[in-house]
Protein backbone atom coordinates (compact mmCIF):
# COMPACT_ATOMS: atom_id res chain seq x y z
CA UNK A 1 0.00 0.00 0.00
CA UNK A 2 2.47 2.67 0.71
CA UNK A 3 4.16 1.87 -2.69
CA UNK A 4 0.94 2.58 -4.12
CA UNK A 5 0.54 5.71 -2.17
CA UNK A 6 4.02 7.04 -3.40
CA UNK A 7 3.01 6.39 -6.93
CA UNK A 8 0.18 8.02 -6.34
CA UNK A 9 1.96 11.41 -5.09
CA UNK A 10 4.02 11.16 -7.79
CA UNK A 11 2.25 10.82 -10.23
CA UNK A 12 -0.16 14.26 -8.88
CA UNK A 13 3.08 15.98 -8.48
CA UNK A 14 3.92 15.57 -12.06
CA UNK A 15 0.38 16.63 -12.57
CA UNK A 16 0.36 20.02 -10.56
CA UNK A 17 4.17 20.37 -12.17
CA UNK A 18 2.78 20.43 -15.68
CA UNK A 19 -0.72 21.81 -15.12
CA UNK A 20 -0.85 25.74 -15.90
CA UNK A 21 -0.29 27.97 -12.95
CA UNK A 22 -2.68 31.29 -12.02
CA UNK A 23 -1.20 34.40 -13.31
CA UNK A 24 -0.22 36.62 -10.91
CA UNK A 25 -2.16 40.08 -10.86
CA UNK A 26 0.00 43.68 -11.24
CA UNK A 27 -0.73 46.87 -9.20
CA UNK A 28 -2.68 48.93 -11.69
CA UNK A 29 -2.76 52.80 -10.63
CA UNK A 30 -5.06 55.53 -12.06
CA UNK A 31 -5.54 59.15 -12.01
CA UNK A 32 -7.93 62.08 -12.62
CA UNK A 33 -11.48 62.46 -11.63
CA UNK A 34 -12.58 64.00 -8.12
CA UNK A 35 -16.39 63.75 -9.43
CA UNK A 36 -15.84 59.98 -9.48
CA UNK A 37 -13.53 60.10 -6.32
CA UNK A 38 -15.89 58.58 -3.25
CA UNK A 39 -17.35 55.71 -5.60
CA UNK A 40 -13.93 54.95 -7.13
CA UNK A 41 -12.95 54.77 -3.20
CA UNK A 42 -15.51 52.32 -2.47
CA UNK A 43 -14.77 50.11 -5.99
CA UNK A 44 -11.02 49.86 -4.78
CA UNK A 45 -11.77 48.80 -1.51
CA UNK A 46 -13.83 46.21 -2.69
CA UNK A 47 -11.40 44.77 -5.16
CA UNK A 48 -8.45 45.22 -2.92
CA UNK A 49 -9.91 42.73 -0.62
CA UNK A 50 -10.82 40.50 -3.27
CA UNK A 51 -6.72 40.73 -4.20
CA UNK A 52 -7.54 42.77 -7.20
CA UNK A 53 -4.63 45.44 -6.71
CA UNK A 54 -5.98 49.49 -7.80
CA UNK A 55 -4.60 52.10 -6.80
CA UNK A 56 -6.57 55.68 -7.44
CA UNK A 57 -5.81 59.59 -6.99
CA UNK A 58 -7.94 61.97 -7.21
CA UNK A 59 -5.98 64.96 -8.98
CA UNK A 60 -8.81 65.91 -11.56
CA UNK A 61 -9.94 65.24 -14.59
CA UNK A 62 -7.14 66.91 -17.20
CA UNK A 63 -4.36 65.74 -14.87
CA UNK A 64 -5.53 62.23 -15.37
CA UNK A 65 -6.08 62.41 -18.56
CA UNK A 66 -2.50 63.87 -19.14
CA UNK A 67 -0.60 61.46 -17.25
CA UNK A 68 -2.60 58.48 -18.77
CA UNK A 69 -0.97 59.83 -22.16
CA UNK A 70 2.16 60.05 -20.73
CA UNK A 71 2.20 56.45 -19.31
CA UNK A 72 2.64 57.58 -15.91
CA UNK A 73 -0.52 55.51 -14.78
CA UNK A 74 -2.37 53.17 -16.47
CA UNK A 75 -5.82 54.40 -16.52
CA UNK A 76 -7.76 57.47 -16.15
CA UNK A 77 -11.13 58.73 -14.49
CA UNK A 78 -12.68 61.75 -16.42
CA UNK A 79 -15.93 63.87 -17.40
CA UNK A 80 -13.95 65.98 -19.72
CA UNK A 81 -13.79 64.58 -23.00
CA UNK A 82 -10.24 64.53 -24.75
CA UNK A 83 -11.43 66.78 -28.13
CA UNK A 84 -12.35 69.54 -25.22
CA UNK A 85 -9.59 69.48 -23.15
CA UNK A 86 -7.16 69.97 -26.26
CA UNK A 87 -10.10 73.14 -27.14
CA UNK A 88 -9.34 74.32 -24.12
CA UNK A 89 -5.88 74.21 -23.62
CA UNK A 90 -6.14 71.36 -20.86
CA UNK A 91 -3.09 68.83 -22.82
CA UNK A 92 -4.88 65.73 -24.26
CA UNK A 93 -2.89 65.27 -26.88
CA UNK A 94 -0.49 62.49 -25.77
CA UNK A 95 -3.41 60.68 -24.67
CA UNK A 96 -4.91 60.66 -27.96
CA UNK A 97 -2.01 59.59 -29.70
CA UNK A 98 -1.63 56.74 -26.98
CA UNK A 99 -5.25 55.46 -28.16
CA UNK A 100 -8.06 55.37 -25.37
CA UNK A 101 -11.51 53.48 -25.31
CA UNK A 102 -14.00 55.60 -23.09
CA UNK A 103 -16.18 52.98 -20.42
CA UNK A 104 -19.36 54.70 -18.55
CA UNK A 105 -18.39 53.43 -14.97
CA UNK A 106 -21.21 55.25 -12.93
CA UNK A 107 -24.67 57.77 -13.05
CA UNK A 108 -24.00 60.87 -10.88
CA UNK A 109 -24.91 64.49 -10.43
CA UNK A 110 -23.51 67.98 -9.45
CA UNK A 111 -24.95 69.55 -6.76
CA UNK A 112 -24.89 73.12 -6.02
CA UNK A 113 -24.23 73.65 -2.06
CA UNK A 114 -24.37 77.00 -0.39
CA UNK A 115 -24.16 78.41 3.21
CA UNK A 116 -26.81 81.45 3.93
CA UNK A 117 -28.56 82.53 6.71
CA UNK A 118 -31.75 84.57 6.84
CA UNK A 119 -32.19 88.05 8.28
CA UNK A 120 -32.97 86.49 11.50
CA UNK A 121 -29.55 84.57 11.30
CA UNK A 122 -31.44 81.28 10.90
CA UNK A 123 -29.44 78.89 8.69
CA UNK A 124 -31.50 78.42 4.62
CA UNK A 125 -32.27 74.76 4.29
CA UNK A 126 -35.20 75.06 1.71
CA UNK A 127 -32.99 77.28 -1.51
CA UNK A 128 -34.84 76.80 -4.71
CA UNK A 129 -33.56 77.79 -7.59
CA UNK A 130 -34.54 78.21 -11.41
CA UNK A 131 -32.31 76.79 -13.61
CA UNK A 132 -31.77 80.41 -15.41
CA UNK A 133 -31.02 81.87 -11.90
CA UNK A 134 -28.35 79.56 -11.45
CA UNK A 135 -27.23 80.08 -14.55
CA UNK A 136 -26.93 84.08 -13.73
CA UNK A 137 -25.43 83.60 -10.67
CA UNK A 138 -22.61 81.54 -11.87
CA UNK A 139 -22.17 83.84 -14.82
CA UNK A 140 -21.51 87.07 -12.41
CA UNK A 141 -25.31 88.21 -13.44
CA UNK A 142 -26.34 88.04 -10.21
CA UNK A 143 -24.46 89.01 -7.76
CA UNK A 144 -26.48 89.47 -4.41
CA UNK A 145 -28.16 87.09 -2.52
CA UNK A 146 -31.95 89.59 -1.87
CA UNK A 147 -31.62 89.69 -6.07
CA UNK A 148 -35.57 89.22 -6.66
CA UNK A 149 -35.26 86.61 -9.38
CA UNK A 150 -33.97 83.94 -6.06
CA UNK A 151 -36.97 85.64 -3.71
CA UNK A 152 -39.33 84.76 -6.39
CA UNK A 153 -39.24 81.08 -6.51
CA UNK A 154 -38.69 80.75 -2.52
CA UNK A 155 -41.90 82.31 -1.29
CA UNK A 156 -41.31 85.83 -1.78
CA UNK A 157 -38.98 86.14 1.00
CA UNK A 158 -35.93 87.90 0.15
CA UNK A 159 -32.79 86.82 1.46
CA UNK A 160 -30.23 89.61 2.88
CA UNK A 161 -28.30 91.80 1.20
CA UNK A 162 -25.64 90.41 0.87
CA UNK A 163 -22.65 89.71 -1.56
CA UNK A 164 -22.66 86.14 -3.44
CA UNK A 165 -19.45 84.74 -3.15
CA UNK A 166 -18.62 82.02 -5.37
CA UNK A 167 -17.16 78.81 -5.00
CA UNK A 168 -14.94 76.76 -7.09
CA UNK A 169 -11.74 74.82 -8.04
CA UNK A 170 -8.13 76.64 -8.72
CA UNK A 171 -7.01 74.32 -11.18
CA UNK A 172 -8.48 72.56 -14.53
CA UNK A 173 -11.31 70.32 -13.94
CA UNK A 174 -13.35 67.84 -15.61
CA UNK A 175 -16.44 69.33 -12.31
CA UNK A 176 -15.89 72.54 -13.94
CA UNK A 177 -16.15 71.80 -17.37
CA UNK A 178 -19.20 69.55 -16.84
CA UNK A 179 -21.00 72.13 -14.51
CA UNK A 180 -20.60 75.30 -17.03
CA UNK A 181 -21.53 73.48 -19.70
CA UNK A 182 -24.61 73.14 -17.90
CA UNK A 183 -24.60 77.02 -17.11
CA UNK A 184 -24.08 77.67 -20.89
CA UNK A 185 -27.20 75.97 -21.58
CA UNK A 186 -28.77 77.49 -19.14
CA UNK A 187 -28.48 81.04 -19.21
CA UNK A 188 -26.41 81.65 -22.54
CA UNK A 189 -26.31 84.92 -22.73
CA UNK A 190 -24.79 86.08 -19.30
CA UNK A 191 -22.45 83.20 -20.13
CA UNK A 192 -21.06 84.59 -22.63
CA UNK A 193 -20.75 87.73 -21.70
CA UNK A 194 -19.01 86.37 -18.73
CA UNK A 195 -16.51 84.23 -20.95
CA UNK A 196 -15.43 87.43 -22.70
CA UNK A 197 -14.94 89.66 -19.91
CA UNK A 198 -12.73 87.27 -18.12
CA UNK A 199 -10.46 85.85 -21.70
CA UNK A 200 -7.08 85.10 -20.68
CA UNK A 201 -7.75 85.09 -17.29
CA UNK A 202 -7.99 81.06 -16.92
CA UNK A 203 -10.64 81.11 -19.29
CA UNK A 204 -9.97 81.17 -22.97
CA UNK A 205 -10.56 82.28 -25.43
CA UNK A 206 -12.61 78.98 -26.10
CA UNK A 207 -14.05 78.14 -29.36
CA UNK A 208 -17.93 77.84 -29.71
CA UNK A 209 -19.11 74.80 -27.70
CA UNK A 210 -16.04 74.59 -25.58
CA UNK A 211 -16.78 74.96 -21.55
CA UNK A 212 -14.22 76.24 -19.36
CA UNK A 213 -12.08 74.05 -17.63
CA UNK A 214 -10.47 76.45 -14.97
CA UNK A 215 -12.40 79.43 -13.29
CA UNK A 216 -10.77 82.70 -13.61
CA UNK A 217 -7.72 83.98 -11.22
CA UNK A 218 -7.53 87.11 -12.32
CA UNK A 219 -9.51 89.77 -13.69
CA UNK A 220 -12.38 91.71 -13.59
CA UNK A 221 -14.60 88.02 -11.67
CA UNK A 222 -11.42 86.79 -9.76
CA UNK A 223 -12.17 88.86 -6.48
CA UNK A 224 -15.61 87.09 -6.11
CA UNK A 225 -14.40 83.43 -6.28
CA UNK A 226 -13.17 81.83 -3.41
CA UNK A 227 -10.99 78.83 -5.30
CA UNK A 228 -10.14 75.45 -3.66
CA UNK A 229 -7.71 72.37 -4.48
CA UNK A 230 -10.23 69.59 -4.69
CA UNK A 231 -14.04 68.38 -4.48
CA UNK A 232 -13.56 67.54 -0.94
CA UNK A 233 -12.38 71.04 0.09
CA UNK A 234 -15.85 72.94 -1.24
CA UNK A 235 -17.92 70.53 0.55
CA UNK A 236 -16.07 71.05 3.85
CA UNK A 237 -16.18 74.88 3.64
CA UNK A 238 -19.87 74.61 2.56
CA UNK A 239 -20.98 71.69 5.46
CA UNK A 240 -18.72 73.99 7.73
CA UNK A 241 -19.88 77.06 7.34
CA UNK A 242 -16.46 78.73 6.41
CA UNK A 243 -17.17 81.07 3.76
CA UNK A 244 -20.89 82.56 4.91
CA UNK A 245 -23.07 83.71 1.93
CA UNK A 246 -21.26 81.39 -0.59
CA UNK A 247 -22.43 78.86 -3.07
CA UNK A 248 -20.26 76.19 -5.29
CA UNK A 249 -20.56 73.19 -7.03
CA UNK A 250 -19.43 69.59 -6.79
CA UNK A 251 -20.74 66.04 -7.26
CA UNK A 252 -23.00 65.04 -4.64
CA UNK A 253 -21.60 62.61 -2.86
CA UNK A 254 -19.48 65.28 -1.14
CA UNK A 255 -22.31 67.53 -0.39
CA UNK A 256 -23.94 64.16 2.08
CA UNK A 257 -20.73 63.40 3.06
CA UNK A 258 -19.98 66.84 4.97
CA UNK A 259 -23.92 67.68 4.83
CA UNK A 260 -23.69 70.54 2.99
CA UNK A 261 -26.98 71.84 2.20
CA UNK A 262 -28.01 71.55 -1.48
CA UNK A 263 -29.98 73.59 -3.81
CA UNK A 264 -33.42 72.09 -5.21
CA UNK A 265 -33.16 72.85 -8.76
CA UNK A 266 -35.94 73.40 -11.16
CA UNK A 267 -36.58 71.47 -13.87
CA UNK A 268 -38.14 71.54 -17.41
CA UNK A 269 -41.56 70.22 -15.91
CA UNK A 270 -41.64 73.21 -13.34
CA UNK A 271 -40.36 70.48 -10.77
CA UNK A 272 -38.13 71.32 -8.33
CA UNK A 273 -35.91 68.51 -6.92
CA UNK A 274 -32.29 67.14 -6.07
CA UNK A 275 -29.81 65.22 -6.87
CA UNK A 276 -30.61 61.36 -5.62
CA UNK A 277 -30.56 58.62 -7.49
CA UNK A 278 -33.71 58.53 -8.80
CA UNK A 279 -33.76 61.86 -10.13
CA UNK A 280 -30.27 61.15 -11.97
CA UNK A 281 -31.91 58.13 -13.54
CA UNK A 282 -34.79 59.62 -14.65
CA UNK A 283 -32.84 62.82 -16.12
CA UNK A 284 -30.32 60.36 -17.93
CA UNK A 285 -33.24 58.78 -19.47
CA UNK A 286 -32.35 61.15 -22.24
CA UNK A 287 -28.26 61.10 -22.40
CA UNK A 288 -27.18 60.59 -25.93
CA UNK A 289 -24.26 58.39 -26.21
CA UNK A 290 -22.00 58.51 -29.22
CA UNK A 291 -20.16 55.60 -30.81
CA UNK A 292 -17.37 56.05 -28.93
CA UNK A 293 -19.98 56.24 -25.85
CA UNK A 294 -18.71 60.06 -24.78
CA UNK A 295 -22.01 61.89 -23.69
CA UNK A 296 -23.92 64.94 -25.13
CA UNK A 297 -26.27 66.16 -22.21
CA UNK A 298 -28.26 68.80 -24.20
CA UNK A 299 -31.46 66.68 -24.15
CA UNK A 300 -30.68 65.86 -19.91
CA UNK A 301 -30.97 70.13 -19.03
CA UNK A 302 -34.80 70.00 -20.97
CA UNK A 303 -35.30 66.63 -20.05
CA UNK A 304 -39.59 66.92 -19.17
CA UNK A 305 -39.83 63.87 -16.48
CA UNK A 306 -40.89 65.74 -13.80
CA UNK A 307 -38.26 63.73 -11.50
CA UNK A 308 -35.56 64.94 -13.81
CA UNK A 309 -32.29 66.37 -11.65
CA UNK A 310 -31.23 68.40 -14.73
CA UNK A 311 -27.47 68.78 -13.55
CA UNK A 312 -27.17 64.73 -13.76
CA UNK A 313 -24.15 62.99 -16.15
CA UNK A 314 -22.22 59.71 -16.68
CA UNK A 315 -18.76 59.66 -15.36
CA UNK A 316 -15.69 57.28 -17.42
CA UNK A 317 -13.08 55.23 -17.42
CA UNK A 318 -10.47 55.73 -20.10
CA UNK A 319 -8.27 52.71 -21.04
CA UNK A 320 -5.99 51.90 -24.21
CA UNK A 321 -7.58 51.13 -27.18
CA UNK A 322 -4.51 50.92 -30.06
CA UNK A 323 -6.24 50.78 -33.62
CA UNK A 324 -9.63 52.81 -33.05
CA UNK A 325 -13.10 53.24 -31.32
CA UNK A 326 -14.71 50.37 -33.27
CA UNK A 327 -12.20 48.12 -33.87
CA UNK A 328 -9.81 48.64 -30.37
CA UNK A 329 -8.15 45.71 -29.36
CA UNK A 330 -5.30 44.85 -26.63
CA UNK A 331 -3.63 47.35 -24.77
CA UNK A 332 -1.33 46.63 -21.60
CA UNK A 333 1.61 45.34 -22.22
CA UNK A 334 1.78 43.22 -19.30
CA UNK A 335 -0.67 40.15 -18.86
CA UNK A 336 -0.91 40.82 -15.34
CA UNK A 337 -2.05 44.14 -15.75
CA UNK A 338 -5.00 43.18 -18.36
CA UNK A 339 -5.72 40.66 -15.83
CA UNK A 340 -6.03 43.11 -13.08
CA UNK A 341 -8.01 45.79 -15.03
CA UNK A 342 -10.31 43.08 -16.55
CA UNK A 343 -11.20 42.19 -12.51
CA UNK A 344 -11.67 45.82 -11.73
CA UNK A 345 -14.41 46.54 -14.83
CA UNK A 346 -16.03 43.46 -14.10
CA UNK A 347 -16.32 44.36 -9.72
CA UNK A 348 -17.57 47.90 -10.80
CA UNK A 349 -20.12 46.72 -13.27
CA UNK A 350 -22.29 44.67 -10.92
CA UNK A 351 -21.34 44.51 -7.15
CA UNK A 352 -19.77 48.05 -7.63
CA UNK A 353 -22.66 49.59 -8.13
CA UNK A 354 -24.40 48.14 -5.34
CA UNK A 355 -23.88 51.16 -2.69
CA UNK A 356 -24.49 53.71 -5.29
CA UNK A 357 -27.33 55.23 -4.53
CA UNK A 358 -26.30 55.44 -0.83
CA UNK A 359 -23.34 57.59 -1.36
CA UNK A 360 -24.74 59.99 -3.76
CA UNK A 361 -24.75 58.36 -7.41
CA UNK A 362 -26.91 56.13 -9.47
CA UNK A 363 -26.19 52.83 -10.66
CA UNK A 364 -25.06 52.30 -13.80
CA UNK A 365 -28.04 50.63 -16.32
CA UNK A 366 -27.90 47.17 -17.58
CA UNK A 367 -26.67 48.46 -21.03
CA UNK A 368 -24.12 50.52 -19.90
CA UNK A 369 -22.91 47.75 -17.50
CA UNK A 370 -22.63 45.34 -20.17
CA UNK A 371 -20.66 47.97 -21.86
CA UNK A 372 -17.95 47.57 -19.35
CA UNK A 373 -18.18 43.74 -20.26
CA UNK A 374 -17.57 44.82 -23.73
CA UNK A 375 -14.60 46.87 -22.99
CA UNK A 376 -12.93 43.91 -20.83
CA UNK A 377 -13.42 41.94 -24.54
CA UNK A 378 -11.76 44.85 -26.34
CA UNK A 379 -8.54 44.38 -23.80
CA UNK A 380 -8.36 40.82 -23.88
CA UNK A 381 -9.65 40.05 -27.42
CA UNK A 382 -11.92 37.15 -26.05
CA UNK A 383 -15.97 37.43 -26.13
CA UNK A 384 -17.41 39.32 -23.74
CA UNK A 385 -19.17 38.32 -20.52
CA UNK A 386 -22.62 38.93 -20.91
CA UNK A 387 -24.63 39.90 -17.94
CA UNK A 388 -27.89 39.21 -16.66
CA UNK A 389 -29.83 39.66 -12.73
CA UNK A 390 -28.45 35.83 -12.50
CA UNK A 391 -24.70 36.72 -12.21
CA UNK A 392 -24.41 40.48 -11.69
CA UNK A 393 -25.69 42.58 -8.59
CA UNK A 394 -25.93 46.08 -9.94
CA UNK A 395 -29.41 46.69 -8.44
CA UNK A 396 -30.75 48.05 -11.83
CA UNK A 397 -31.06 44.26 -13.21
CA UNK A 398 -32.99 43.46 -10.21
CA UNK A 399 -35.91 46.24 -11.20
CA UNK A 400 -34.12 49.14 -8.99
CA UNK A 401 -31.56 51.51 -7.96
CA UNK A 402 -30.52 50.42 -4.70
CA UNK A 403 -30.72 51.31 -0.80
CA UNK A 404 -30.50 55.38 -0.74
CA UNK A 405 -32.21 56.17 -4.21
CA UNK A 406 -35.44 58.03 -3.06
CA UNK A 407 -35.52 61.71 -2.49
CA UNK A 408 -36.56 63.35 0.45
CA UNK A 409 -40.07 65.45 0.33
CA UNK A 410 -39.99 69.09 -1.04
CA UNK A 411 -39.77 71.24 2.06
CA UNK A 412 -41.06 74.22 0.76
CA UNK A 413 -44.47 74.21 2.70
CA UNK A 414 -41.86 74.77 5.82
CA UNK A 415 -41.04 78.25 4.43
CA UNK A 416 -42.56 80.44 6.56
CA UNK A 417 -46.08 79.04 6.58
CA UNK A 418 -45.39 79.41 2.73
CA UNK A 419 -47.90 76.78 1.31
CA UNK A 420 -46.69 77.34 -2.71
CA UNK A 421 -44.04 78.31 -4.32
CA UNK A 422 -44.26 81.03 -6.78
CA UNK A 423 -42.80 79.61 -10.22
CA UNK A 424 -41.85 82.79 -12.43
CA UNK A 425 -40.80 80.50 -15.65
CA UNK A 426 -44.30 78.15 -15.38
CA UNK A 427 -46.10 76.12 -12.42
CA UNK A 428 -46.31 76.24 -8.76
CA UNK A 429 -43.06 74.30 -7.42
CA UNK A 430 -43.74 70.94 -6.27
CA UNK A 431 -42.13 68.04 -4.54
CA UNK A 432 -41.09 65.15 -7.09
CA UNK A 433 -44.01 62.43 -7.59
CA UNK A 434 -43.63 58.89 -6.58
CA UNK A 435 -40.83 57.03 -7.02
CA UNK A 436 -40.14 55.15 -9.96
CA UNK A 437 -38.35 52.06 -10.17
CA UNK A 438 -35.34 51.64 -12.85
CA UNK A 439 -36.24 50.62 -16.07
CA UNK A 440 -39.97 52.07 -15.95
CA UNK A 441 -40.89 54.96 -17.77
CA UNK A 442 -42.60 57.99 -16.08
CA UNK A 443 -45.68 59.27 -17.07
CA UNK A 444 -44.26 61.48 -19.68
CA UNK A 445 -41.82 59.45 -21.44
CA UNK A 446 -42.39 58.23 -24.35
CA UNK A 447 -42.08 54.34 -24.86
CA UNK A 448 -38.78 54.50 -27.06
CA UNK A 449 -37.00 55.91 -23.98
CA UNK A 450 -37.63 53.26 -21.54
CA UNK A 451 -34.15 52.30 -20.52
CA UNK A 452 -33.39 52.60 -17.08
CA UNK A 453 -31.27 55.24 -15.85
CA UNK A 454 -29.73 56.85 -19.11
CA UNK A 455 -28.67 55.80 -22.63
CA UNK A 456 -30.97 56.78 -25.43
CA UNK A 457 -31.33 54.16 -27.88
CA UNK A 458 -29.39 56.53 -30.36
CA UNK A 459 -26.09 54.46 -29.84
CA UNK A 460 -24.86 51.02 -30.94
CA UNK A 461 -25.50 47.93 -29.81
CA UNK A 462 -23.90 46.55 -26.91
CA UNK A 463 -22.63 43.48 -29.03
CA UNK A 464 -20.01 40.97 -27.93
CA UNK A 465 -16.55 41.74 -28.93
CA UNK A 466 -14.85 38.51 -31.02
CA UNK A 467 -11.64 38.49 -32.55
CA UNK A 468 -9.82 35.94 -34.75
CA UNK A 469 -7.18 34.95 -33.24
CA UNK A 470 -3.63 33.98 -34.79
CA UNK A 471 -3.24 30.04 -35.44
CA UNK A 472 -6.81 29.88 -36.71
CA UNK A 473 -9.19 28.76 -34.11
CA UNK A 474 -10.02 29.77 -30.35
CA UNK A 475 -7.50 26.95 -28.93
CA UNK A 476 -7.55 24.87 -25.81
CA UNK A 477 -7.81 26.13 -22.59
CA UNK A 478 -5.08 24.40 -20.09
CA UNK A 479 -7.22 23.47 -17.80
CA UNK A 480 -9.52 21.95 -20.46
CA UNK A 481 -6.63 20.16 -21.66
CA UNK A 482 -5.42 19.01 -18.41
CA UNK A 483 -9.47 17.39 -18.11
CA UNK A 484 -8.49 16.21 -21.12
CA UNK A 485 -5.42 14.49 -20.67
CA UNK A 486 -6.75 13.05 -17.69
CA UNK A 487 -9.81 11.04 -18.88
CA UNK A 488 -7.34 9.26 -21.12
CA UNK A 489 -4.34 8.66 -18.82
CA UNK A 490 -6.90 7.82 -15.59
CA UNK A 491 -8.14 4.62 -17.17
CA UNK A 492 -4.27 3.32 -17.99
CA UNK A 493 -2.93 5.08 -14.33
CA UNK A 494 -6.37 2.83 -12.34
CA UNK A 495 -4.87 -0.36 -14.57
CA UNK A 496 -1.23 -0.07 -13.66
CA UNK A 497 -1.96 0.27 -10.21
CA UNK A 498 -4.42 -2.52 -10.26
CA UNK A 499 -1.87 -4.86 -11.24
CA UNK A 500 0.76 -3.70 -8.93
CA UNK A 501 -1.84 -4.48 -6.28
CA UNK A 502 -2.41 -7.45 -7.08
CA UNK A 503 1.64 -8.40 -7.31
CA UNK A 504 1.84 -7.23 -3.52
Amino acid sequence: MRKVAALALTVLSVLLLTAPQAAALDKVTGSGSTYVGPAMSDWQNGANSRGIPINYATRGSPTGVNQYGDRTVDFAGTEAEITSLIAAGGGGQSAEQRGYQYVPDVAGAVAVMYDVTDAGGNQVDYLHLTREVIGRIFSRDITRWNDPAISATNGGKALPDQPITLLGRTAQSGTTALFYDFVAHSAPGPYKAFVQRNEGTGIGPLPDGVRPIQLPYSGPDADFYKLFGDSEQIAQAVGLHRVPFSIGYDEFSYALKYHAPTVWVENEAHQYTQPFAENIAAALTKAELRPDLSQKLDGVYTNPDPKTYPISAYSYLMMPCTTGRDTCRGGYDAQGKTDTMTGFLEHIACDGQVNMARIGYSPLPPNLSQEMMNSNARLTGQPAKQLNAGNCRNPTFHGGLGAGAASPPDPFEKIGGVKKLTNPTGGPGKSAGPSTSAGTATATASPEDELANGGSKDWRDAAPAAYDHDGGGPGIGGWATLVLLGAIIAPLLARGLLRRFRRS
